[in-house]
């Protein structure tokens, strides 16, 4: 049986590069599932991440009246690039998209949450982010601690992006070890 992660990806510089957190996970033995933003999915390449993972890249909630999606239940959650906004909303309990529904509601069921914020230095420097960090942490939720870029630098860091780390992050809080000792 397949191990599952859901990948939440928001709109942030390191958002294209996705593929890269699919592979790696895939290279553990992890089926994974991408879910973006309403914003987030302006910008990945959704066909590139469908052919990567295998299976389709959902945005929004069903529109009732059609069939409910196939997917299996999440062993982990990966919220990865993680905006202010999103961290913000998820920590006071907004799910306006259906990405936060999703992360809200594996939250309160308990399933391992890691969320890599992609974040400047203003944005992060502000009360309610730092607050909204704390939130998670009370609740269970692995915050990488990911320096903020400053405002207008976040192109510099693109490459620096730990999407590996958050896959090791994940492994562990799932109770899962490494298999390829990467």
């Amino acid at each position: 049986m397949s191990k599952v992660v859901y990948l939440i990806s928001c709109g942030a510089g390191p958002a294209p590069y996705a593929t890269e957190f699919i592979t790696a996970a895939q290279e553990e033995g992890w089926d994974c599932h991408a879910i973006t933003t309403p914003a987030g999915r302006g910008f990945v390449d959704v066909a590139k991440l469908e052919d990567a993972s295998g299976n389709p890249v959902i945005s929004e909630h069903r529109r009732p009246g059609t069939p409910r999606r196939g997917r299996p239940p999440a062993d982990a959650l990966v919220i990865a690039p993680a905006t202010a906004n999103t961290i913000c909303k998820l920590a006071a309990g907004i799910a306006d998209t259906y990405a936060l529904d999703i992360a809200s509601e594996l939250i309160g069921l308990g399933v391992p949450t890691v969320v890599v914020p992609f974040v400047n230095s203003a944005l992060a420097g502000r009360a309610p982010y730092w607050r909204a960090v704390e939130w998670l942490r009370d609740e269970g939720v692995t915050v990488i601690d990911v320096e903020p870029h400053e405002p207008r630098t976040g192109g510099e860091k693109l490459a620096g992006f730990p999407w590996k780390a958050a896959l090791e992050e994940a492994l562990e809080s799932s109770g899962l070890a490494i298999q390829s000792g990467t």
